[in-house]
């Protein structure tokens, strides 16, 4: 997988705009990154410990029979709700063009408009200058 694909978790999280990932000090390196560096968490993700995820050629979860299970529903649920982003639509997307292409669609998606930096999903605004997410 590409650096760059690396960042995206087997539930279509982009994880290059979570949180953990953006801050700096003690930042996360992903879901699919070293261990190391992980909260208590993430290391416990029934979803990223998946071994049907696991085990299957892409390591995303639209390949298992049980897509969308019920945890990926409700995780996409939340993330409708309070960060107006879809893991559904993330994976859709990944399996329609690929996974690089569903990367460099999310660099240009997350570019914040004023200073170029990453907009943060959970903040609604960007990590460099704290401009407001455009809604």
């Amino acid at each position: 997988m590409l650096s760059a694909a690396r960042l995206v978790a087997p539930c279509g999280m982009n994880c290059g705009i979570c949180s953990a990932y953006l801050r700096t000090k003690k930042s996360c390196s992903g879901c699919r990154g070293d261990n190391a560096d992980k909260s208590p968490y993430i290391l416990r993700c029934i979803i990223r410990n998946c071994e049907t995820v696991k085990s299957n050629h892409t390591g995303f979860c639209f390949e298992c029979t049980e897509y969308p299970c019920r945890r990926l529903r409700a995780l996409d649920k939340r993330y409708r709700t309070r960060y107006a982003m879809s893991m559904l639509d993330n994976l859709g997307k990944i399996k329609e063009v690929g996974v690089e292409a569903f990367v460099r669609n999310e660099r240009e998606r997350w570019r914040c408009g004023k200073c170029s930096g990453v907009i943060n999903v959970h903040r609604g605004r960007c990590s460099k200058c704290g401009e407001p997410m455009p809604r």
